[in-house]
């Protein structure tokens, strides 16, 4: 039997609507020069993208939950839906989804699906609505929650309140936070740093509610200098089919400019911004270079 578990997305786009609006009017009342702010076409776009995720996702649903369904039906492990495994097993989805986004910043066909989420130069409420459309590289990772014996739909509720929770992260207009919830929690402050395109910020931050599993794992950094949004090298388009697809491109022109299967491979496992070595000179060619300057 189905855990009959409420659906906190819908639930929480009320309160998304109203913070949008709020964070809106402050930037009106309040301005903030060094900020990013607001841009109707970028704050357009991201909501599209949001718009847009909700269909796409209930497409990629179909066979995702079909596996995940296998495996729960497989498994002999199943964890009952009580007061105190609720928290465990978002403590669990939590852990999982650290690694999910890890994986999707460092694997270059990954960071096809999660670069859409990083395009936009501004960083405000809306651009946690920025969501890919192509989430279907995301399910193997939580296939050991399911095996252990989390029920799927439980799986939906808490990967839903991690979603939800992280919208609130997405905002300039909220400094640091007392220490010990910035030592805990991911916050706004955390989650700028993730969303920065120096050198220094890149790949780091990748917690979804708790920061923990990043001090752990050696990808915390703390923000010290101002962020500034975006990708390394971005993209200036406002159509939601590019955005979405933008890097896929990308892949596609590298392959078919590579020159060996390896290097092909290279262009789609490797990261981002992966290059293949230059082929190294023979040692015949500097005794021709030498027999020439003769």
């Amino acid at each position: 039997m189905s855990p009959n578990l409420p659906d906190v997305v819908l639930w929480s786009i009320p309160a998304f609507v109203l913070l949008t609006v709020i964070e809106m009017v402050s930037y009106r009342l309040h301005p903030d020069e060094d900020a990013a702010g607001y841009e109707t076409k970028d704050a357009a776009t991201s909501v599209g993208m949001g718009l847009g995720s909700l269909v796409f996702d209930a497409l990629w649903k179909i066979p995702i939950v079909a596996i995940y369904s296998a495996v729960y039906a497989l498994t002999p492990l199943a964890i009952p839906v009580l007061w105190w495994t609720v928290p465990l097993m978002l403590l669990g989805q939590d852990f999982f989804y650290y690694w999910s986004h890890r994986g999707h910043h460092v694997i270059r066909i990954l960071w096809a699906c999660h670069v859409v989420h990083h395009s936009s130069r501004r960083f405000n409420l809306t651009t946690a609505l920025r969501q890919p459309w192509t989430t279907w590289t995301v399910w193997p990772f939580y296939v050991p929650l399911i095996a252990l014996g989390v029920h799927p739909a439980v799986l939906a509720f808490c990967s839903s309140a991690n979603l939800v929770y992280q919208f609130w992260v997405h905002t300039e207009r909220v400094g640091k936070l007392p220490r010990p919830f910035e030592y805990v929690l991911n916050t706004p402050s955390h989650h700028r740093v993730h969303h920065a395109s120096q050198g220094g910020y890149l790949d780091r931050n990748f917690g979804g509610i708790l920061i923990i599993w990043d001090r752990m794992f050696g990808s915390f950094t703390a923000e010290t200098e101002r962020p500034v949004f975006g990708l390394t090298k971005n993209i200036s388009t406002f159509n939601p089919l590019r955005v979405a697809t933008h890097e896929y491109a990308a892949i596609a022109r590298d392959v078919r400019a590579a020159r060996t299967w390896r290097e092909r491979a290279g262009r789609i496992f490797r990261g981002p911004g992966w290059q293949p070595q230059p082929k190294a000179a023979t040692t015949a060619e500097p005794a021709v270079v030498a027999e020439r300057a003769v």
